[in-house]
């Protein structure tokens, strides 16, 4: 159990980080905090709220991988190098591509 609490209080510290140091994260946070609760408010039964409310937080899942890996590769240095470049813009693209999920989902389940 208490390994279990210092992850826990490990992923704490990590999302105050992303909050504070962020501005897409605490943007996409915003987003589901008012789109959550309108997925329980307006989908037509459970599954489609399973995934309305799963799309939103795969968004906040990535988001928060895009910035380990920018800080992993900024901790290593600030030079300009190619394959940093291309781990950071991968990460960004899988961002993009759980934004476009949520999008598809959103407009999937609503119409």
């Amino acid at each position: 159990m208490k390994r279990l609490w210092s992850a826990f209080l490990n992923s704490v510290d990590g999302l105050a980080a992303a909050w504070r140091d962020e501005a897409a994260f605490r943007q996409e946070a915003i987003a589901a905090v008012l789109l959550i609760p309108l997925a329980i408010l307006i989908a037509p039964d459970t599954v489609s709220m399973a995934l309305l409310i799963s799309s939103v937080l795969i968004v906040l899942a990535v988001e928060l991988i895009n910035t380990a890996v920018e800080s992993a590769i900024d901790r290593i240095g600030l030079h300009r190098d190619d394959l940093a470049k291309k781990a950071k813009d991968t990460a960004s693209a899988a961002v993009l591509v759980a934004l476009i999920n949520a999008l598809i989902v959103w407009i999937v389940v609503l119409l």
